[in-house]
């Protein structure tokens, strides 16, 4: 278990992260969102110890990580795919880390098959693209065994193939019990994997819950409506209270359900072609959750 208690880091007039407390359990595999610049990066790095804080405290297990001094057999991380030296091979760069931590070497082969990367550990990290980088730092995250796994934007680089592997690889590591924190900032794929969100913007918490209750308290849910008389439909809709857009002859209908509209329809006598309840995604929760904690938007600077 991860347990940040009233976080604050800041670097010199600059606050990365302001009092921020959530819980990560295990068993579960928890998404970690906010927009660029919400101060994600500089939390995972004090949950390590690479930053200390400025006050508050984070523990991983109860103690803080520093204190620890075998760490990949407590928390294994990816942070930074590119921190790798490139002279390096991967078998060689996993075998330090092995010794240092006093993990048996058995282990470097063994994660390396697990990531797909057997046939490439005699080869210089230099020559890796970024996606065999990114599976490289996947296999030194899970040497140690750890119960406690930390991923920063795990999937940059990956192919489809790739996608697919490390979807099914978090979900098998929370299912052994095991707390995986997933930072990333593609909302799709949070939706594929995870099953509770911890939402930070300028580093405030905004949401701390799971993906579904985020989703559902997002954007509201609307309707999307097809008839051939949308005329007579839409004042009916307004005079409900509903909103209505209408865009290449739908009809999108928030405030108003789909079985009233359906009532409204047959009472008066409109055609229906399509009546489908649209729920919100969570891109656009986390969109319209987050809009005011975006330091940079596609107008310019906030």
């Amino acid at each position: 278990m991860i347990e940040v208690r009233e976080l604050t880091k800041r670097y010199g007039a600059t606050t990365a992260v302001d009092g921020l407390t959530f819980t990560v359990r295990p068993g579960r595999v928890t998404g970690f969102l906010g927009p660029n610049g919400a101060g994600k990066s500089t939390t995972l790095r004090t949950v390590l110890g690479l930053h200390a804080p400025t006050s508050g405290e984070v523990t991983v297990g109860g103690r803080r990580f520093a204190d620890r001094p075998r760490g990949l057999r407590h928390v294994g991380a990816l942070l930074d795919a590119s921190e790798v030296h490139g002279g390096r091979t991967a078998r060689a760069y996993l075998a330090a880390l092995a010794r240092s931590n006093r993990i048996p070497l058995a282990r470097v082969d063994a994660v390396l098959a697990e990531v797909g990367l057997a046939g490439a550990a005699r080869r210089r990290i230099g020559g890796f693209s970024l996606g065999m980088r990114q599976r490289l730092g996947i296999a030194g995250a899970l040497l140690g065994d750890p119960p406690v796994l930390l991923f920063d934007e795990p999937l940059n680089g990956l192919d489809p193939e790739g996608v697919h592997w490390v979807r099914a690889l978090f979900r098998r590591l929370a299912e052994e019990g095991r707390t995986v924190f997933v930072s990333s900032h593609l909302m799709s794929e949070m939706e594929h994997t995870a099953d509770d969100l911890v939402v930070v913007g300028r580093g405030r918490l905004i949401a701390e819950e799971s993906l579904a209750e985020f989703a559902a308290r997002g954007a509201r849910p609307s309707v999307a409506v097809g008839t051939p008389s949308p005329g007579v439909l839409t004042p009916l809709l307004l005079a409900e209270g509903a909103e209505v857009v209408e865009e290449e002859g739908l009809l999108t209908v928030t405030g108003l359900g789909a079985a009233r509209i359906g009532e409204l329809a047959a009472e008066h006598r409109v055609v229906l072609g399509q009546l489908t309840t649209r729920r919100a995604s969570l891109e656009e929760a986390f969109m319209e959750l987050t809009a005011e904690s975006a330091d940079y938007t596609a107008g310019g600077v906030r």
